[in-house]
């Protein structure tokens, strides 16, 4: 049995608000949540760098207004456990800084604010209260860690119970 695909590259039927997860635009830096329900990915089918969240149980992209901000350069997502917290980088003139997203309160916060290093590949504990990343403060890549404190909600499991 011989099986012919034909395709062209300039297909007009995808547009950029499709639901589908593959399309013409380019998707990369995928980073799954830990329960493996959803997908953070970097994309530039919207018109600008930006991230997205893809729920692979649904088939659809995940509302996350009020992450991505206007003039800025967006990489390295990282995801908790449900995806509650997204971690990333954000370059808003040319300084990479590790950002903290809340997708139940829709609020943002700036980890990094003065600090005075390159930072790279943020990533954030499955229960959201600690990021990791790397750094050039030393002249050298290390490895940070930042511990959020014992006020973050932590991101576990329904039916868990937290003994800290």
């Amino acid at each position: 049995m011989i099986t012919l695909i034909i395709g062209g590259c300039n297909s007009n039927n995808l547009s950029p608000l499709s639901t589908s997860l593959n399309s013409r635009y380019n998707d990369e830096q995928p980073f799954l949540s830990g329960d493996g329900r959803f997908l953070a990915m970097v994309s530039n089918r919207y018109g600008r760098r930006e991230i997205l969240l893809y729920d692979l149980q649904q088939n659809s992209f995940v509302d996350i207004s009020g992450l991505n901000l206007p003039n800025a350069i967006t990489d390295s997502p990282s995801l908790s456990r449900t995806a509650r917290y997204i971690v990333y980088i954000s370059s808003i003139q040319g300084r990479p800084d590790i950002f903290w997203f809340d997708r139940a309160t829709k609020q943002t916060k700036l980890l990094t604010q003065g600090y005075r290093s390159w930072l790279r590949n943020p990533r954030i504990s499955p229960d959201g209260r600690y990021v990791v990343f790397e750094t050039a403060r030393r002249g050298q890549w290390d490895i940070e860690v930042m511990d959020l404190g014992p006020n973050v909600e932590l991101d576990i499991p329904d039916g868990v119970v937290n003994n800290e």
